[in-house]
Parts: C-alpha cells; sequence; structure tokens
C-alpha cells in the first residue's frame, strides 16, 4: 500500500463563463432582459473551471491531498484559459492533461441572476470525444486512488453499451489503484437519457470500488419504476428527497453492491448522505487506498444529516461532499470518520456562491467538527436503525 496517498481526478470539464447579472430580482424583470433585439448592460464576466475534474480535484486539491487533473480540452483560447487557471492553484496540478488540438474545448454559459432559478447554454466539445485511450494510466498507475465523473454527459461513455466508461475502468483497476465513480443526471428526453444505464453498470461496476452518485441519479437510471412513482408524490417536480426511506436506499445500494460495486455513497442533497459497504473479503480488492481496519469498514449502513450552515449556494456541492470522503479515505481514516468529512465539506462548500471558495483546508474542517458543529435533525423510525450519539448518525444494526 502507499505511504503517500494522491489521487487523480478524470472525466468531464469545462470553462465556465458567469456574466455578472446586476439587473433585478423578478422574473418579469428577467425575460425582458432576453427580448429579440433588446441590449442589456450587464457586468464583467467571471471564468472558472467546471465539471468534477475541477469541483471535485481541485477541492482535494484544497484538503490537503496531492492531485493530478485529467480531463480533455482543446488547443484553443478555452483550453489555455483553463490551463491557466488551474496552473494557479499549483503547475502539478495539470500534468495529466490532455490536449487535443483536434477538438474544441467544452464550456458553459451560466446565466444565474439574483433570486432567479439559474440555468446553462452548455457545449460538449472535447468531453464527447473523452475516450479510454485519454486516460494516462501511466499517470494512474502512480496514484492510490483515480475518481472519474459525469459519465452521462460524456458521449462516448454512453454510447455502444458504454463500452469506453467499462474499459477505463477495467484498465484503471489492474494498475492496483483504487478506483471512484460519479455520475449525473441525464437529460430524460436525451441520447445520454435514453441509455441502457443498467446495463453499462452492470458491465463498470465489477471495476469499481468506491460509488458516490445522488439517489436522484441512481433510481433514475437503475429503478425507473420506483423513480417516477416517488416523482408523482413530488407532483412531477421531480424534489423526491422527502419521500426517500431507509427502505429504498438498502435496496437500492443492495443491487448496487450485487454488481460489483464495494462502497455505495448515495448524495441526498440537503437530506444528507448514506453509505452502505461490502463484506470484509470484498473490500480487501480495494486497491493501493484500502482501509487498513478493513472490519470497522465492512457491512456498514449509515446515514448522517447534513451540517447546520447558512446556504450562499449550491454549485459544486455534491462534489465537494465526495472530495471531503475520498480525502478521509485516502488519509486512512474510519467510515464514520469519512462520512462526516463528507458532509462536512460539503456544507462549507454552499456557504459560498462558486465551487471553490467555500472548501476550507483540512485540519480546520476538521476543527469545525469537533467544535461542537451541530447537523440538522434527521429522524428515523425504520426498525433496525439506531442513533448513534457520539458520531451523530443513524446506523443500520447487524
Amino acid at each position: 500500500m502507499h505511504q503517500a496517498r494522491t489521487a487523480v481526478a478524470a472525466g468531464h470539464l469545462c470553462l465556465d463563463v458567469i456574466p455578472t447579472l446586476d439587473i433585478g430580482t423578478d422574473k418579469k424583470t428577467f425575460s425582458v432582459m432576453f427580448r429579440p433585439g433588446g441590449l442589456t448592460v450587464i457586468g464583467p464576466a467571471i471564468l472558472s473551471t467546471g465539471g468534477p475534474v475541477s469541483n471535485t480535484g481541485l477541492a482535494l486539491h484544497k484538503l490537503g491531498i496531492s492531485t493530478q487533473l485529467m480531463g480533455k480540452i482543446g488547443d484553443d483560447p478555452f483550453g489555455q484559459i483553463v490551463l491557466r487557471l488551474i496552473a494557479a492553484y499549483d503547475p502539478h496540478l495539470i500534468q495529466g492533461m490532455v490536449v487535443d488540438p483536434s477538438v474544441n474545448t467544452s464550456y458553459t454559459i451560466v446565466i444565474s441572476p439574483p433570486d432567479v432559478d439559474r440555468f446553462f447554454l452548455h457545449y460538449p466539445g472535447a468531453n464527447d470525444t473523452f475516450s479510454a485511450a485519454d486516460v494516462r494510466y501511466d499517470v494512474v498507475s502512480q496514484a492510490s486512488l483515480f475518481h472519474f465523473g459525469y459519465p452521462p454527459i460524456m458521449r462516448l461513455m454512453y454510447t455502444d453499451g458504454g463500452v469506453q466508461l467499462t474499459e477505463i475502468f477495467r484498465r484503471a483497476k489492474a494498475t492496483g489503484v483504487t478506483t471512484s465513480l460519479d455520475m449525473a443526471v441525464p437529460d430524460p428526453s436525451s441520447e445520454a437519457g435514453r441509455a441502457d444505464w443498467r446495463r453499462i453498470l452492470q458491465a463498470t461496476m465489477p471495476f469499481v470500488d468506491v460509488f458516490l452518485p445522488s439517489v436522484e441519479e441512481m433510481l433514475f437510471m437503475v429503478q425507473r419504476e420506483t423513480y417516477e412513482k416517488l416523482n408523482q408524490k413530488a407532483g412531477g417536480s421531480g424534489d423526491i428527497l422527502p419521500f426517500i426511506t431507509p427502505e429504498i436506499l438498502s435496496d437500492l445500494s443492495q443491487e448496487l453492491l450485487d454488481w460489483g460495486g464495494k462502497i455505495i455513497g448515495l448524495k441526498l442533497g440537503y437530506r444528507g448522505f448514506y453509505v452502505r459497504t461490502a463484506d470484509q473479503a470484498t473490500l480487501a480488492a480495494m486497491g493501493h487506498a484500502r482501509p487498513s481496519n478493513l472490519s470497522a469498514w465492512a457491512n456498514q449502513e449509515m446515514w448522517i444529516a447534513c451540517f447546520k450552515v447558512k446556504v450562499v449556494g449550491t454549485a459544486g456541492s455534491g462534489d465537494s461532499t465526495i472530495a471531503g470522503f475520498l480525502a478521509a479515505l485516502l488519509r486512512d481514516m474510519e467510515l464514520v470518520d469519512a462520512v462526516t468529512a463528507a458532509v462536512a465539506v460539503g456544507a462549507c462548500n454552499v456557504e459560498a456562491a462558486d465551487t471553490l471558495s467555500g472548501v476550507r483546508p483540512w485540519e480546520e474542517t476538521r476543527q469545525r467538527i469537533a467544535s461542537g458543529w451541530a447537523h440538522h435533525e434527521l429522524h428515523l423510525s425504520t426498525p433496525g436503525w439506531e442513533f448513534d450519539e457520539h458520531h451523530q448518525l443513524w446506523r443500520r444494526a447487524r
């Protein structure tokens, strides 16, 4: 096992162009702003990198984990901006980047006026051409953990039965690293939304050690009937979180474990974070970043509520939650500490409007937890679940 545990963050990467819109707060004003033939004066644009390569990778870096980023960009002005923005954190971060002169860099125009739901104008660009051949396995082989994010918005990851995604994880796992996968919600009417995600994940999960999607993503992709029933309860709004029960989480996580997953973490938005783990013999095959105290990680099921904070923005909160969990895993901490770190880093993230400013250094985050930082209330009445007062989370007794 590697002594200095390091990470590679790969997958979706783009340049976010965020115009400053100081134009009033009501939806009528917003709609007038985009009238045909009109001209609206706005403020300067903020440029930042987006996607899990940036969000999770740079959050790991801020948490003190030596990390290399592995996204694909074009040899164009936007690509140069991406490299410059990342290198400003640390030039080492970009050593695994893939620059392809034949493609254009992905970008997103983020329209986010005050008090109005934001929306995005997204160009997939290089992300749609990312394949197994673009991963630098020589770099991966030197790391402890390989994290990959957002295959549902990377075309080659879901076409042809997802063979490229499966191949990435097969080859990464063969290097001996611990592998980690995050997802994204596909547009139901899009090609990605129509992909056979059950088939894709069944083929890929045997090579995935840590699987960290949101519960909405997994129910939509894996248990569509349950998703539709919950969405019906939500009046078609898509906000199914109030209706998520321990039984739903246990059933979903069991299916993912049966497909080969070893640690299943389901992000639950404002309702916290749920984790389910496989048995000790299965966890022993996790690779370089596997926990040394396997018995304390094995056969566990936990649900922890979010910490209380003033929410300023939720951009990147899921990616930061993942970074908190992975940072604790890479530091060989106990599972209870890892789930606590996950919601702690996620909570810090939402205290700022952007994806990274709220993330604090590791020791500062740990001190905040130790100071008695309060959680939101989470009440479970399901038989077999008990509240762990010391760690402030719910466990399923086994």
